[in-house]
């Protein structure tokens, strides 16, 4: 499995994910028809910080070995991040398929994440291949 190119589209992703919310929290509660308040305004700014945050992690890490023994805490945070994540999302969208379209392609994203990084951290990387 190609790590680095799965850490460096996640890293976009959540940079992605990050300033949409750091900048733009009420365009956010809008498309998911969330009530607008101080509160949620905040949260989804600190939410956008932790994204930005951890895609930067991801970006840095990209280089190097991951999987199975290495960069397991790495591994460990991606993997943990999306496969829960993943099941809130899923969970709530079986509950009310009605739901945004956004919060559809979230859950099929997460998911298949959730999945990338569950083989990189359950195996070790593969040899690089001349």
């Amino acid at each position: 499995m190609n790590t680095k190119l799965i850490m460096t589209s996640s890293a976009i992703l959540l940079w992605a994910a990050g300033l949409i919310l750091t900048f733009t929290p009420d365009f956010v509660l809008k498309l998911l028809s969330l009530a607008e308040s101080p509160a949620s305004m905040v949260a989804f700014q600190v939410i956008g910080a932790l994204y930005f945050g951890f895609g930067m992690l991801n970006w840095m890490s990209k280089g190097g070995l991951i999987g199975g023994i290495y960069n397991r805490p790495i591994a460990i945070a991606n993997f943990s991040h999306f496969m829960i994540a993943g099941f809130a999302l899923i969970k709530n969208l079986s509950a009310n398929p009605e739901s945004s379209p956004v919060l559809w392609g979230a859950g099929i994203i997460y998911s298949l994440y959730a999945v990338c990084f569950a083989i990189i951290v359950f195996r070790h990387p593969l040899p690089k291949q001349r």
